[in-house]
Parts: C-alpha cells; sequence; structure tokens
C-alpha cells in the first residue's frame, strides 16, 4: 500500500490551541511501530501544484492563503494562527490526497481482484468552501483530487463518503451541481457546523447513537449510495471523531464499532471493485492515544483486506 504523509506535527500552534497537531507524527510511528505498515510504504506527500487548487478554489482566495494575506476574520473562520509552516502543510496534505488518487487508480487489476487502496496521513479537509477555509481546513483536499480526477478523463463517477462525526459541509457545497460527483455525510446531528449544507445523501445521527445504530445507518446509506453513484472511485473521510472519548464527538462509538464502520465500509467498495483513497479527518480524543489507535485501526482494516484481496 502506499501511504503519504506530511511533518504537520512541526507546525506551531499556541500553547492551548484545541487542534492535536501532534496526532500525526504519533500515527506515523505508531503504524510502523505496530507493523500495520512498513516503513517503506510511506511516502512523504509532495506539495500540490497551485492549478490544481484553482481548479476548485477561487483565484483570489487561493493568492491570498499563499501570500498570507488573508484577513483577520477569515484566519479566524480556519482557526489556525498563519505562518509559513501552516502554508506548506496545507500544500503537502492536499498533495497527499492527489498522489494516493493516482496511486489507487494505478493500483488493482481490471478485474478488481486486487485491493486498490492507498492513503493520505492527513487531508480530510471537508470544512474548506471555494472562496474560504473553515473548521481547521484550509483547502479541500477531497474536492481538489476528485476535480482533478474527473478532468484527467481517470474515472466518470466519483463517491465521497465522508464519515466524519462533522458534516462535510465544503464538499457537499463543492460538489453540489456536479453530477459526477455523490456526496454521503455520516454525522452529528447537532455537531458542527450549525448550518448544515446538502449533500447528495444526508445522515445525520442523534447524540449518543451508539454502535450498532450507527452500523445499520451506514450499512443503509451505502446501499442507497452505491445504486445511485455508480463510482469509479471512492473517497472515505475517515474521522476518528465518533469515537466516545472524542471531546467533539457525542456519537459514543467504541473502539470495536469504529474499527467495524472501517470494515463495514471498505468491504463494501472492494467487493465492487472500486479504487479507494483514505484520508484522516477529524480526530480530538483525550487522551490523543485513542485517536492514534482509531486511526491505526483504519489502516488495519485496508491492509488485511489488500491482503487477502
Amino acid at each position: 500500500m502506499r501511504v503519504f504523509f506530511c511533518d504537520h506535527h512541526r507546525v506551531p500552534l499556541p500553547k492551548g490551541h484545541p487542534f492535536p497537531m501532534e496526532k500525526y507524527g504519533l500515527l506515523r510511528e505508531e503504524l510502523v511501530r505496530s507493523g500495520v505498515l512498513a516503513a517503506e510504504e510511506l511516502e512523504p506527500a509532495p506539495a500540490a501544484p497551485i492549478e490544481a487548487l484553482l481548479a476548485v478554489h477561487e483565484a483570489a482566495y487561493v493568492e491570498a492563503v499563499l501570500a498570507r494575506t488573508l484577513d483577520a476574520a477569515a484566519v479566524k473562520r480556519v482557526g489556525f494562527p498563519w505562518s509559513e509552516g501552516l502554508v506548506a502543510r496545507t500544500l503537502a496534505s492536499v498533495g497527499g490526497t492527489l498522489a494516493a488518487t493516482e496511486a489507487a487508480l494505478a493500483g488493482g487489476s481490471a478485474d478488481g481482484r486486487r485491493f486498490a487502496i492507498a492513503g493520505n496521513l492527513a487531508g480530510g479537509t471537508h470544512h474548506a468552501h471555494a472562496g474560504f477555509g473553515s473548521g481547521y481546513c484550509v483547502f479541500n483536499d477531497v474536492a481538489v483530487a476528485a476535480v482533478r480526477a474527473l478532468e484527467r478523463g481517470d474515472v466518470r463517477r466519483v463517491l465521497v463518503l465522508d464519515l466524519d462525526v462533522h458534516q462535510g459541509d465544503g464538499t457537499a457545497a463543492l460538489f453540489a451541481a456536479d453530477e459526477r460527483v455523490f456526496t454521503v455525510s455520516l454525522h452529528g446531528a447537532r455537531n458542527f457546523p450549525a448550518r448544515k449544507e446538502r449533500s447528495d445523501l444526508d445522515v445525520a445521527l442523534p447524540d449518543r447513537t451508539g454502535d450498532e445504530p450507527y452500523l445499520a445507518a451506514l450499512r443503509e446509506a451505502l446501499g442507497r449510495a452505491l445504486e445511485l453513484a455508480h463510482p469509479d472511485l471512492a473517497f472515505v473521510q475517515g474521522g476518528v471523531d465518533p469515537l466516545a472519548t472524542d471531546r467533539l464527538g457525542r456519537l459514543s462509538l467504541t473502539h470495536a464499532g469504529l474499527e467495524a464502520r472501517d470494515r463495514l465500509a471498505l468491504t463494501t467498495l472492494h467487493r465492487y471493485a472500486i479504487p479507494i483513497v483514505l484520508t484522516l479527518g477529524g480526530g480530538y480524543a483525550r487522551p490523543i492515544e485513542d485517536t492514534v489507535r482509531a486511526h491505526v485501526a483504519t489502516y488495519r482494516v485496508a491492509k488485511e483486506l489488500e491482503r487477502g484481496g
């Protein structure tokens, strides 16, 4: 499996900032230490080309991000203090998803017997809209990668399966008028953002949903999405913030429930021979080891399917 990473943990954040930037470095280390991934399966993420960003985001916004000229209100909406490190992180985060998309499309086999999957140990920045960032998301990596694959003619139809506890509002808005992309979001009904966009399929879940109702909802959503979308490529935004110990989650899933979520999603997509791109998304658990453990489990499921597929 080809998995891309960038050094997110090197971006300086002020003391007390709620975003767990250190999880990225910890995750990379744990994936190798636990034997889930071999060190040679991990590759540095390239920076996203500017033209790929401009295919999705407004030129004035892209220019302001790169030149560090966003106004204070726009910076506050993103949620990160601006720095050169943040710009480099952002470009690598998008670049990692672009590279993983190419790897997934190049992998597998024509008859679907070999599991075609690749990942980005970042990304899933689904709150970024065309002209602004939000909720710790600057550019929308999944949207950029999906549009690039479509414009190159690599695929005709794309599925975005967003399993973060927060609705993928930016992704939904970006593809609202694009019939080539089918967006699905399973999220907490009362969670961020307060103003939801309309995905092609939204499943809004109540607080304290728990494992079994969540899995039942996912199973139904997957069936409907595949029936309607007929995708050639799937992006799975695997946020682990539905976890019970997550500070922002409130859906009360256990580690076993999250792993069952990943197994259900990935196995179903593999059954239809759909190449898969994994991105991380949210994870704010205390202790942070819970977040890392949950992300590792996603890749453990993927590797098991890769070996058996």
